[in-house]
């Protein structure tokens, strides 16, 4: 009996240390607890709390420094991921043979210049004129993911798509003013943005990373590239700016909600698609534009809440086609496997042999 307890102690012992201590463990739990549904609700609602940290640290703060804010945040993140790992609280990164390191460089420079590039056009455009960039990366990741992952989108979430698009761009271009050092810096990050979210969801969906796993590898790369652009694009100053208790308490709030960004969005992008995070960041657009109307009294005009509208509806129409493929995806694998299973057996009774007994799901 203590032999059989003892037994059953080491099998449960081993099998919590895979769960939580292996790549393939950490990535389950990921998956369980952190489903589609909970991933995007976590990343919409940081996002709009960044959204109002960054005002105030842009605005009232007067720290007009958008690549070393960019900094901040992600030394800020890679300080508390290591306080995870020196608790052992971070998830075990996948064997290193499984992922080039060139994959995960280039994810961590795409990720710097997505988001220092995104911080100067929003410096330099109107706001108009930075949703239009916003908008043209729907379009640019579904090229890149069909010439880049031969990935193909269905006519309906093409259509649906481009329905989503004209509503924001209804909805919120109301002040296009043309700026040609602007234009091109917006021009030059929609490619970056495109790929840095394919790349993010498609490491994450096709190996065993989880999202904190991954953040801990790319950081580093991402924090040296910042190192080298922010001399380049942001302007002199930084070591005069007024570091006081205040300022610096504000700048540290906006840096612990740009970890639970970059959290989150990583999440996202690996339960998802880099789609549909682009969807979410253009539903969390209209949602900020209608809560101003409906909280605020603020009045955008009857064509953006047109657009807003129209939006709203092509995002539905989105999320449903989506939930239906995913269903329909999830139902086609035991057909599937059972055709394969009826014509081995067939094929066993045809030979005049004794059909094998094997479980499906081992086909």
């Amino acid at each position: 009996m203590a032999a059989l307890a003892c037994r059953a102690m080491e099998e449960l012992r081993g099998s919590l240390y895979n769960e939580f201590h292996t790549s393939e463990g950490a990535k389950r739990q990921q998956q369980r607890f952190c489903g589609p549904g909970v991933a995007l609700t976590f990343n919409f609602v940081v996002s709009v709390g960044i959204i109002m940290a960054n005002k105030m640290v842009m605005g009232s703060v007067g720290f007009n420094f958008p690549v070393a804010l960019s900094l901040i945040h992600y030394i800020a993140a890679w300080v508390l991921m290591a306080v995870l790992r020196a608790l052992y609280l971070m998830p075990i990164a996948p064997p290193s043979k499984s992922t080039p390191f060139s994959s995960l460089f280039a994810l961590g420079a795409v990720m710097s210049f997505s988001t220092g590039l995104a911080n100067i056009s929003l410096k330099h455009n109107s706001v108009g004129f930075y949703q239009m960039a916003k908008i043209a990366v729907t379009p640019t990741i579904v090229a890149a993911e069909f010439i880049l992952l031969k990935k193909g989108v269905s006519f309906r979430k093409v259509i649906t798509l481009v329905i989503v698009s004209f509503g924001v761009a209804v909805a919120t271009v109301t002040d296009l003013e043309f700026n040609f050092f602007g234009a091109c810096v917006a021009i030059a990050w929609i490619i970056p943005s495109a790929i840095n979210k394919i790349l993010w969801s498609n490491l994450q969906q096709s190996g065993n990373w989880t999202a904190l796993a991954l953040m801990w590898k790319t950081t580093p790369i991402t924090i040296f590239f910042f190192l080298v652009l922010m001399p380049v694009m942001d302007p002199p100053g930084l070591l005069a700016f007024n570091w006081n208790f205040n300022n610096s308490c504000a700048i540290m709030i906006s840096a612990l909600l740009g970890f639970l960004l970059q959290w989150s969005g990583a999440l996202a992008l690996g339960a998802t698609s880099a789609l549909s995070h682009v969807v979410l960041g253009q539903f969390k657009t209209i949602v900020i534009m209608l809560s101003g109307f409906l909280v605020f009294k603020s009045d955008p005009g009857l064509t953006s809440l047109y657009g807003a509208v129209i939006a709203l509806g092509g995002m539905s129409v989105y999320t449903y086609l989506g939930l239906k493929e995913s269903t329909t995806g999830g139902k086609s694998i035991p057909s599937t496997s059972r055709q394969s299973s009826l014509s081995l057996k067939s094929k066993v009774i045809i030979d005049g042999e004794k059909p094998e007994t094997r479980p499906v799901d081992s086909v």
